[in-house]
Parts: structure tokens; C-alpha cells; sequence
């Protein structure tokens, strides 16, 4: 999307004799405004400096909104709350991708193109069997996802519209089969094809817990549960996956190679892989002892000389009550009454944990909340998924967040091939001098 004219500008002062330099600045429809900064090196010679991009916008976007000190998350406009409460995750992808909410005769139409391509090519099985059966998950879906690229060649092209929305289509759809094969393969099963007749959450749950000599019939509360999980983690702005999946696209790569970065990205214990340490934690508090424990843990995590750390509590973003965590809060008590799971001493623990952390002071004026990835790790242990297989269900949900940041990227006319810049601190020029004299 190309910007309006400046809204206002900013002048740029130096005190080492450079002159003044006005710079435009553009003002978001919410959030904070921007300063415009692309011609200071031209006319300055000068660098900004901003590790971890904390204070750079990289990307203009119409997709995603988050007010971190309010605790509002938007797609498109719309509420998180309201979307996880009025739709499922179809409906969702759908907004994501094309900007509105479906009709119903459109929602109809998106979700017989998506059940259509949901079966892989045969060949990947082949393709697994390369694996060790002791693989991380992602370590799978990192080259499972990339090799699609290899199945697909027919919308590889990111400049053609129709093949990126192909792509996609392809993309959301066999996310659930890889992730669903990725474990299969990892416990010794046989894959379970796709059924067209279950909905999104229901089919992914099926190729998950059925075996050729027992069907599985998924429980309403369960798929609703799995549903919000992927609603809740569909798109989060630019974070570090979608910012990879833009980076690495801007390249002109095809999609399926982006989405396969994100992946990759993903996997890191900060970003996709913390719902999967926060379950990690309480094993070990359970090894511990359990919740009679559970004040020691906390005085170590206050402790400034301990090491120990409270997983699932607060969020780079989000300096209030994660709006997703509320949601997902109270998914997670349906899920345990409904599985009567709540006297289980692993839920327990968690339940705990999750009413010390709300009432301790020491947590709530730091604004360390319960966060999303606290409640849907425990939510996908109740149903029974694995805990290494947690960041491939959150790849799986997050798909059509990087498609669609793609193809706005794509879509934009102010694109460029991402470029960083640095601030060298290195060696000056110096002369190779022959090795005896080294």
C-alpha cells in the first residue's frame, strides 16, 4: 500500500556540524506515528541504530493491530474476541487473506478449495522415512514445508496473483496433514488421510489420534478448543517469524520456501517454542514436588541471583492482560471440566500456578499475566498432543498470517529486497602479511 503525503514532518538536528534534516512523518489510522527516515543516508551519510527493530516500522500494513498497553489485539478491524467467539478459523483465514469476512456463500466456496487440497503428495511419505523417528517436530515440518516446493511448481511464481492465492490454499490446507504425519511418524503409526467431511479442527484431530483399527470421533468441546487455538495465533503482526517470511520473500523466492522460514523461525524457545517451555516448567516443578513447591519456585524466579525463570507469564508486546490469554483461559477450564482433568496433579499445579501469579504483587506490578502460550500448552496436553508437537500446531495456525503478510508485501509498490544496514565496530583496513611473519 503506498502512503498518502506526509502527514506532518520531523527535523532531525546533529551536533556535529551536519546540517538539519526535515523528514516526513506519516501518521497510522491507530497507533503511534512515523518518521520517515529512508532519506537520511542519502543526505546524511548517517545510519539509524536500532537493535531488535524496537523502534522501526519495517512495513506499512492494513492486517493486524496491537495495542499492547490497552491489550487489543485486531485483525482487520475486528476484535480478537469477537472472532474467536462468532467465527471459526476458515472464516478467520479468510479475513486475514482478502481483507473481509465471508458471506456465506463465499465462506462455502473457501472452504471447499481448502478441503480439496488437503491431501499430500504420496511421495512425502517417502520423504519422511529420511527422518530419525526421535526428529524434533519442526525440525520435520522445517523440511516438510520446503518441499513443496518441490511438489508444486505450478504457483511458485510470487509475482502472480493467482499462484500466490493457489499457494495459500495449498498451504493452509496441508499444514494439519504434515503436522499430523510429522507425529504419526514419530510414534510409529500409520498416516490417517484426510476426511472431506469434517470441518478444519475436527479433520486435523482425527489425522492426529486415529489408527487404521480404531476411527476417532472428535469431542465438540475438543475441536472448538483446537479451533480457538488456531484463531488466537493466526497473525500477530510483525513479529520474528513474519518478519523472516517477509524478509526471506522479498527475495522473489516462492512461497512455500518463505512459509518454511517462518517455520524455522518459529521453532526458537522465545517466539513459537514457549508454550512448549512453559509445560517444560511444570514438569519440573512437579519433579519437584508439585504444588507444595510451588512457593520455592516462586521465590527463585524472584530471586535477581537465580537462573530460574517464570515461563508463560508477561509478553514483549502486550504491557497489560493478553487478550488472546483471557480467551484461551477460559477454553482451558471447558476443556478440564470436560475431560475431568482438573484434580489431575499436572492441571492442578497449573491452576495453581496461574491463581499465586494473579495475586502476588510482585507479578501483577510488573504486569507478568498469564499469557497465551501459558494456557494453550495446557489446553493441547489435556487433549493429548505431544508437548514437542505444541510449535507445529502454532505453525500450522500461523500459516495464513505469513501468507498473508506476504502477499501484502508482494502487492505493495514500495517493496524492496530487505537490505539491514550496520554500525561497524570491526577492524580498519589492514595489510595480509606472509605467514612467517603472522
Amino acid at each position: 500500500m503506498a502512503l498518502n503525503p506526509a502527514d506532518g514532518k520531523a527535523t532531525l538536528t546533529f551536533s556535529d556540524g551536519t546540517p538539519s534534516l526535515d523528514l516526513p512523518l506519516y501518521k497510522g489510522t491507530i497507533g503511534p506515528d512515523v518518521i520517515d527516515i529512508r532519506a537520511l543516508y542519502g543526505k546524511t551519510g548517517k545510519f539509524t541504530y536500532d537493535p531488535g527493530f524496537l523502534s522501526t516500522a519495517s512495513c506499512n500494513s492494513t492486517i493486524t493491530y496491537i495495542d499492547g498497553d490497552k491489550g487489543e489485539l485486531l485483525y482487520r478491524g475486528y476484535p480478537i474476541e469477537q472472532l474467536a467467539t462468532k467465527c471459526d478459523y476458515l472464516e478467520t483465514c479468510y479475513l486475514l487473506l482478502f481483507g473481509e469476512l465471508p458471506n456465506a456463500e463465499q465462506k462455502a466456496d473457501f472452504v471447499g478449495r481448502v478441503t480439496k487440497h488437503t491431501m499430500v503428495n504420496e511421495q512425502m511419505q517417502f520423504f519422511l522415512r529420511g527422518f530419525r523417528r526421535d526428529a524434533h517436530p519442526m525440525a520435520v515440518m522445517t523440511g516438510l514445508v520446503g518441499a513443496l516446493s518441490a511438489f508444486y511448481p505450478d504457483s511458485m511464481n510470487l509475482n502472480d496473483p493467482w499462484q500466490r492465492e493457489v499457494s495459500a490454499i495449498r498451504l493452509i490446507a496441508k499444514m494439519p496433514t504434515l503436522v499430523a504425519m510429522a507425529y504419526k511418524y514419530t510414534i510409529g503409526q500409520p498416516y490417517m488421510y484426510p476426511r472431506n467431511e469434517l470441518s478444519y479442527a475436527g479433520n486435523f484431530m482425527r489425522m492426529m489420534f486415529a489408527t487404521p483399527c480404531e476411527d476417532y470421533k472428535p469431542n465438540d468441546v475438543l475441536v472448538r478448543a483446537i479451533d480457538r487455538i488456531f484463531i488466537l495465533h493466526a497473525d500477530h503482526e510483525q513479529n520474528a517469524s513474519t518478519s523472516t517470511v517477509r524478509l526471506c520473500a522479498s527475495s522473489g523466492t516462492n512461497p512455500f520456501a518463505a512459509i518454511a522460514a517462518g517455520v524455522a523461525c518459529l521453532w526458537g524457545p522465545a517466539h513459537g517454542g514457549a508454550n512448549e517451555a512453559c509445560l517444560n516448567m511444570l514438569y519440573d516443578i512437579q519433579k519437584a514436588g508439585g504444588v507444595a513447591k510451588i512457593g520455592e519456585f516462586i521465590s527463585q524466579v524472584k530471586d535477581k541471583n537465580s537462573t530460574v525463570k517464570l515461563m508463560g507469564f508477561g509478553h514483549r508486546v502486550y504491557k497489560n492482560y493478553d487478550p488472546r490469554a483471557k480467551l484461551m483461559r477460559e477454553t482451558c477450564h471447558e476443556v478440564l471440566g470436560e475431560l475431568g482433568l482438573h484434580d489431575d496433579p499436572l492441571f492442578k499445579l497449573a491452576m495453581s500456578l496461574e491463581k499465586i501469579a494473579l495475586e502476588d504483587d510482585y507479578f501483577v506490578s510488573r504486569k507478568l499475566y498469564p499469557n497465551v502460550d501459558y494456557y494453550s500448552g495446557i489446553v493441547q496436553k489435556a487433549i493429548g498432543i505431544p508437548v514437542p508437537l505444541f510449535t507445529a500446531v502454532f505453525a500450522l495456525a500461523r500459516t495464513v498470517g505469513w501468507i498473508a503478510q506476504l502477499n501484502e508485501m508482494i502487492a505493495d509498490p514500495e517493496y524492496k529486497i530487505g537490505r539491514p544496514r550496520q554500525l561497524f565496530v570491526g577492524s580498519r583496513h589492514r595489510d595480509v602479511k606472509p605467514i612467517a611473519q603472522r
